[in-house]
């Protein structure tokens, strides 16, 4: 009979080297699992300190244009220096790469963009004036068709090729020094006529810029209905603030350069009102923008607020018009 008790096990010691390579793979793999979620918290740490060293919205009442010459465009100026200050010393952002924080802001890109929206359509407008049968001023014209260019461009942009391209930014730069050309232009005897079918001409042509933002606005509140859930409110609601902001500074210029014709015409006061109701409009600055009904008692509704002061300038640009026609 043979016997069936199993033989016994045999123990199996690791060797001294074998321990220590034993514990410091668990040692590691103890430190990995504390990693991940440390290294995770830390890059959104990071993530949000780029993101709100990137962000300002720069709504400086106080910024106003540099030493000018006699003759000198005041408007000319600080639309240039209003150019310059977003692309160069507040960096632009609305076309950022994904690898930088600034790409994850919001109300910052749609602000500068409303800012050059602005700057585009007075370069434009004063492009218009200059043209007395001859063709406008060149640096005007450049200027207008460079401040169209789309915001969102960054060194490459893959929509339509793969090589290097102009940035935004290189656009607008040129575009704001072909605005201090001419204005230098002006100071040699550059012509810029400053009477009233010029004025008239501008303002109108602002005025009706002011109407289509007036126009998106409602436009929005007609398609978005909800104030909790509107995630595209703030995007109209700071373009918008930049133009107006804009506005605001080109048009308070203009008036110095038109002051004369202004106080000759009584519309001096008008002016001013007119300017308020643009300040006004530019100063809401509400930290959550909430589209609201226009008779909600808990929930605000900023766009209907920033409607009315722009359709209140609006209205007060139009009559300023009316009267320089006479």
């Amino acid at each position: 009979m043979t016997d069936q008790t199993p033989p016994p096990e045999r123990e199996f010691a690791l060797s001294a080297p074998a321990r220590f390579g034993l514990r410091l793979r668990l040692e590691l793999m103890r430190t990995w699992w504390w990693a991940v979620p440390a290294a995770g918290t830390l890059a959104v740490v990071a993530l949000f300190i780029g993101m709100g060293l990137a962000h300002i919205v720069d709504d400086d009442w106080e910024f106003a244009p540099g030493p000018l010459q006699a003759n000198q465009s005041r408007a000319l100026d600080i639309t240039a220096r209003l150019i310059f200050r977003e692309v160069d010393q507040h960096q632009w952002v609305a076309n950022d790469p994904v690898f930088k924080p600034s790409w994850w802001l919001d109300n910052m890109p749609n602000f500068q963009q409303g800012v050059v929206a602005a700057s585009a359509r007075f370069a434009r407008a004063m492009a218009d004036v200059s043209d007395k049968g001859q063709g406008a001023e060149p640096e005007l014209e450049r200027a207008a068709g460079l401040l169209k260019y789309p915001g969102t461009v960054w060194k490459f942009d893959p929509r339509t090729s793969w090589a290097p391209t102009a940035s935004s930014e290189k656009q607008y730069r040129n575009a704001a020094r072909n605005l201090v050309d001419f204005n230098t232009r002006i100071a040699d005897g550059a012509p810029l006529e400053r009477n009233a079918a010029t004025l008239q001409a501008l303002v109108g042509a602002l005025g009706k810029d002011l109407a289509a933002a007036s126009a998106v606005i409602d436009q929005h509140l007609a398609d978005s209905a909800s104030a909790l859930f509107d995630f595209e409110a703030d995007d109209v609601f700071y373009a918008n603030k930049g133009k107006v902001y804009a506005y605001a500074l080109i048009l308070r210029e203009v008036g110095g350069d038109y002051g004369t014709l202004l106080a000759e015409r009584g519309l001096a006061a008008q002016w001013r009102q007119m300017f308020e109701s643009l300040r006004a409009a530019a100063a809401l600055e509400p930290a959550i923008v909430m589209n609201g009904v226009p008779d909600g008692s808990l929930l605000p509704s900023h766009l209907t607020a920033q409607g009315f002061y722009l359709l209140r300038a609006r209205t007060q640009l139009s009559e300023i018009a009316e009267q320089l026609a006479r």
